[in-house]
């Protein structure tokens, strides 16, 4: 039953990973951005504010590369860069109102796949699959927490 169990899940994450994929890149294409910039953009979202070096290090790119990076979403008003009150040499980004709203739009955008799938499950469905994530999710967080 574990093999059975891990092939399903798997299939699952393929197809949600494509899916999820796809509909990022298509939003970072109409927004004008590249998926490395959706990326730094979505790190901000969920860590807040990160030093220049922190985003080097997390997508494994120089700091030339990064800073580059963050040029584009400066200009664009999604990210404000500022000196770090720390070490006056380095430099921090985070979000503006304007890249808060741009990620909550994309992920809109993808839950919608979602709602539209979920719509089309019976109310027996749901909650089998309502108490499997609920499952998985408390494994995850824990197998998280374990390797911090």
């Amino acid at each position: 039953m574990s093999k059975q169990t891990n092939q399903t899940v798997h299939e699952w994450m393929s197809l949600f990973m494509h899916r999820s994929m796809r509909t990022w890149g298509q939003f970072a294409k109409s927004a004008g951005l590249s998926m490395p910039q959706i990326s730094i953009l979505m790190q901000l979202h969920h860590k807040g504010i990160c030093g220049m070096s922190q985003i080097s290090e997390q997508f494994e790119i120089s700091n030339a590369a990064a800073s580059q990076l963050a040029e584009k979403l400066v200009q664009g008003g999604y990210i404000e860069r500022t000196e770090d009150p720390n070490d006056r040499r380095a430099k921090v980004i985070q979000l503006t109102a304007q890249g808060e709203a741009l990620i909550k739009k994309g992920a809109a955008e993808r839950h919608r796949w979602l709602d539209e799938l979920i719509k089309t499950l019976s109310a027996s469905e749901k909650e089998k699959v309502n108490q499997a994530l609920m499952i998985l999710t408390e494994a995850a967080k824990k197998l998280e927490s374990s390797e911090k």
